[in-house]
C-alpha cells in the first residue's frame, strides 16, 4: 500500500509526536476529501502494551478513539475545498466523543485502518464518523467532534 501522506508529512499537519503519534500514514483519500482512510501499525514494543494488561496486552480504547481523532484532524486540515483551514495553520482539539463502541480487542502486531468520513464542517467545528477496521472487521467505531484552532491562538 502507497502512501498518499507519510510520517514526514503527517508530521508537518499536525502537532503530534512518540509516544503520542498514532497515525502512521494515510493510504486513502477520497476526490471530495471527506472520506480517508489512515493506517495505525501495532507492535508489542507499544508503551501501553507494557502495563494494560500483562499476560493479554490489549490497545486502550481511548487510543484507539485519539488515533481516529487524530486521522480526522489530518483529514479536515488537508481538505483542499475549505479555504478558512490553511494547512499548517491550525490544530485540533478535541470537544466529544459520541456512540463510542469497542467491538473487538487490538492487539499487538495488529494493523488498525482508520476509516474517517467527514460528518459536518462548520466554521471551527468539525464532526467525523470514524471507524477502526482490523482484518477487515470493525472494532472500533465512534463520532468525534472537534475545534479547529489557530496556532497563533493556542
Amino acid at each position: 500500500m502507497d502512501a498518499i501522506l507519510n510520517i514526514d508529512a503527517i508530521q508537518q499537519i499536525i502537532p503530534h509526536r512518540y509516544p503520542f503519534l498514532l497515525v502512521d500514514k494515510v493510504i486513502e483519500k477520497s476526490e471530495d476529501g471527506y472520506y480517508q482512510v489512515a493506517v495505525k501499525n501495532t507492535t508489542f514494543n507499544e508503551p501501553y502494551f507494557q502495563g494494560h494488561f500483562p499476560g493479554y496486552p490489549i490497545m486502550p480504547g481511548v487510543l484507539q478513539i485519539e488515533a481516529l481523532a487524530q486521522a480526522g484532524g489530518i483529514m479536515t486540515l488537508t481538505l483542499e475545498s475549505n479555504p478558512d483551514v490553511p494547512k499548517g495553520g491550525f490544530d485540533t482539539f478535541l470537544m466529544s466523543v459520541e456512540k463510542a463502541k469497542f467491538r473487538k480487542p487490538v492487539r499487538p502486531g495488529d494493523q488498525l485502518f482508520l476509516e474517517t468520513t467527514l460528518l459536518s464542517l462548520r466554521r471551527n467545528t468539525a464532526k467525523i464518523q470514524g471507524i477502526v477496521r482490523v482484518d477487515g472487521k470493525v472494532v472500533t467505531e465512534a463520532e468525534i467532534m472537534f475545534m479547529l484552532v489557530p496556532k497563533e491562538k493556542r
